[in-house]
């Protein structure tokens, strides 16, 4: 996995990189920008107003719900990340930490009619996404939606195909949701595919 340093090196490219790959239509990055468009939609379509991002990167999506008048909280852990996503919405509250190890306190305060996730919860184990998500659940407002937007596939064997197409590209140190694993966790939650590598999965309160 990469540390703060890693993700703080790759801020400036990250979303050129991001839109290379998606292009291309190959893993990891596949459908990334079909699928921001649908949590973009969804989230406004909602009237949505206190939004919270997880692992918000640069802000790609979030700045365009801001530009929209959506209220932005957010955590990631890198520094670097942070001050570009933060030039973009100065009025959001952005805070620094590990949500691997939880949300920081002051964002515990807070209930949320949408809550955010793109291409960042792969960094949990399977066992750490279920508490995690479970935890997110309680911050939502009744009839609030959490968006989980990642690499992620229908089934194991699913993501054994893209595997073995992905060759040396495939990140061993990652780990992808697998709908069909996790929904035993979660019976109401949803998913849908973007591409062979990407999918998203939505929970309603």
């Amino acid at each position: 996995m990469l540390g703060s340093e890693g993700f703080d090196l790759w801020a400036d490219g990250y979303d050129k990189s991001v839109g290379l790959s998606d292009e291309d239509g190959t893993y990891p990055f596949a459908g990334y920008k079909n699928i921001l468009n649908a949590i973009f939609n969804r989230v406004l379509g909602s009237s949505a107003k206190n939004v919270l991002d997880i692992g918000f990167g640069t802000g790609t999506l979030t700045s365009k719900l801001y530009e929209n008048g959506a209220e932005i909280y957010g955590q990631d852990f890198s520094e670097k990340m942070i001050a570009a996503a933060q030039s973009k919405m100065p009025g959001a509250k952005l805070y620094q930490g590990d949500f691997s190890k939880g949300l920081v306190n002051p964002l515990k305060e807070n209930k949320y009619d949408a809550i955010i996730a793109t291409y960042s919860l792969h960094h949990l184990t399977d066992k750490e996404k279920v508490s995690f998500i479970g935890s997110l659940l309680s911050l939502l407002d009744d009839g609030g939606s959490i968006y989980i937007g990642d690499v992620a596939f229908l089934t194991r064997f699913e993501l054994e195909e893209c595997k073995k197409q992905a060759g040396n590209e495939w990140d061993d140190e990652e780990i992808y949701f697998v709908f069909d694993e996790i929904k035993k966790d979660f019976p109401k939650m949803k998913f849908e595919k973007f591409s062979d590598c990407a999918g998203l999965l939505s929970l309603q309160k």
